[in-house]
């Protein structure tokens, strides 16, 4: 997935030159935490926050210096040197620079112009997507070696219960000669994929519940 599948377009913007005030009523209204600040070729040259408002804001023993605050430019206080990204940057990519940087969101930039803008909750939105877990169903989690195939082979076992496979995604084991793989499956009663998997040999963490063996 791509940066441009999951950007805003509509970005509110102001410009180094506007008050601290409309910061504070831009933030308000449209009810957003972060504010690209632009040029008149609309190039990123800054970014203000809700957060540097409220750090450059006097306290509450200073009301005297309200009105003068209000109407400094908010050149004073925005962060110069923004990050940014593409649109064709990969999500998962940009998820690092998040971590990475502890920042709250990426203007997206192309040919040097605003276009887009990323947000903590937006890649929060899309993991939401990616792993079907806004939808109903159920969670298997399989421990399987380290080597190529075991993905399919474990599909497979679920495929024959004609049960149908939302998300997958593999993490790596304490022990390097394994791996996780959680699927995300859609039924709400998944014990008799969870039986087929370890009558097959499979290690299943999550459910990990005994399942019932049948008398024939």
């Amino acid at each position: 997935m791509i940066v441009e599948q999951i950007m805003k377009t509509d970005v509110a913007t102001l410009s180094p030159s506007d008050k601290i005030s409309d910061a504070i009523r831009l933030l308000h209204e449209k009810k957003i935490r972060h504010i690209p600040i632009v040029d008149k070729n609309d190039s990123v040259v800054g970014i203000v926050s809700d957060r540097d408002v409220r750090d450059a804001s006097p306290s509450i023993f200073q009301k005297t210096e309200d009105q003068d605050f209000e109407n400094l430019i908010i050149e004073n206080i925005m962060t110069k040197n923004v990050i940014t990204a593409h649109p064709l940057d990969f999500v998962e990519e940009i998820s690092a620079v998040f971590y990475e940087q502890k920042i709250g969101c990426l203007p997206v930039i192309q040919s040097k112009k605003l276009v887009g803008i990323v947000t903590e909750t937006d890649l929060l939105y899309t993991l939401i997507q990616l792993t079907g877990a806004h939808q109903p169903g159920s969670q298997i989690e399989v421990k399987v070696e380290n080597k190529a195939g075991m993905l399919s082979d474990v599909a497979n076992i679920i495929k024959k219960r004609e049960t149908n496979i939302t998300s997958v995604l593999v993490y790596p084991d304490r022990n390097e000669d394994f791996k996780v793989l959680v699927f995300r499956v859609q039924t709400m009663n998944p014990l008799g994929i969870i039986s087929d998997l370890i009558e097959e040999g499979y290690h299943v963490l999550w459910p990990n519940f005994e399942v019932p063996h049948h008398e024939e």
